[in-house]
């Protein structure tokens, strides 16, 4: 394509389209958080340089330059959180084990029914919610939990609708924290979860919420997180929170675990 002087290769376009791409992603991770006002600086830093480099201005080029490649190790370090879910969202969206075909043919098409009873968890959430009991459920996927699991009390019981109720009662020990499931066991109570750290968060969500939230950051794991407030549940996937109801509950389970498209 040629437009005046200008020579417009299909390479330039896709090289455009990919880097808007990058951006956008990047503004999605850091949007909300403090490292968003970092960036926008050295962004705009970036820009300065190139003006003065077009200009002709040596002395300060150089400056800039150095400052630029200082930057770049100081950005790594500011933003190793926003980099690791960049890293682990390249990493779940292109896991074959994600992929119902590879799935299949790897043989890790396994009776998640069995393994992952969302019907008990859903049930339980609701009666919860209903009674305005307080909680988190996290309901391991692929990744491993085992430093979370270790965080707690290792209860390792066949999971049930009762034993979940009773565990965030308000009379319980072990109600403060996550109960971490996996293969339809209740592998630990009382566990301590990773803090999500943005700022953009509605005023409702409290501590809770924030560590729904940052268990499904930092994993694959899905947090199911009720209020003791209002009784209202949440459900935290991927590094995304929203409140939804116990009939959205099992739908968006069922989705992310079974595969099944309402």
């Amino acid at each position: 394509m040629q437009i005046s002087f200008l020579e417009i290769k299909w390479t330039d376009v896709l090289d455009v389209v990919l880097v808007t791409f990058l951006l956008y992603y990047i503004y999605k991770l850091v949007k909300g958080s403090v490292a968003s006002r970092v960036f926008m600086g050295y962004l705009l830093i970036y820009l300065f340089y190139l003006i003065v480099k077009a200009i002709g201005l040596e002395l300060l080029t150089r400056i800039l330059e150095y400052f630029m490649g200082v930057g770049a190790i100081a950005l790594i370090v500011l933003f190793q959180q926003e980099i690791r879910r960049f890293l682990l969202l390249v990493g779940k969206s292109t896991s074959l084990t994600n992929n119902q075909f590879f799935a299949k043919l790897l043989g890790n098409q396994l009776e998640k029914e069995s393994a992952t009873p969302l019907k008990i968890v859903t049930d339980a959430s609701k009666t919860m919610s209903s009674e305005f009991t307080g909680g988190i459920i996290v309901l391991q996927k692929d990744d491993d939990l085992s430093k979370y699991i270790e965080s707690g009390d290792i209860v390792d019981a066949v999971l049930s609708k009762k034993m979940l109720v009773t565990v965030f009662s308000q009379y319980s020990l072990l109600n403060d924290g996550a109960v971490i499931i996996n293969k339809g066991r209740i592998k630990a109570a009382h566990c301590i979860l990773p803090i999500a750290s943005g700022d953009d968060l509605p005023s409702n969500y409290g501590f809770r919420h924030r560590a729904a939230l940052g268990i499904s950051e930092a994993t694959d794991a899905v947090a199911i997180c009720i209020s003791e407030e209002n009784g209202k549940i949440s459900l935290a996937i991927d590094g995304d929170i929203k409140m939804v109801s116990a009939v959205e509950l099992e739908k968006e389970l069922r989705k992310y675990f079974l595969n099944e498209v309402q």
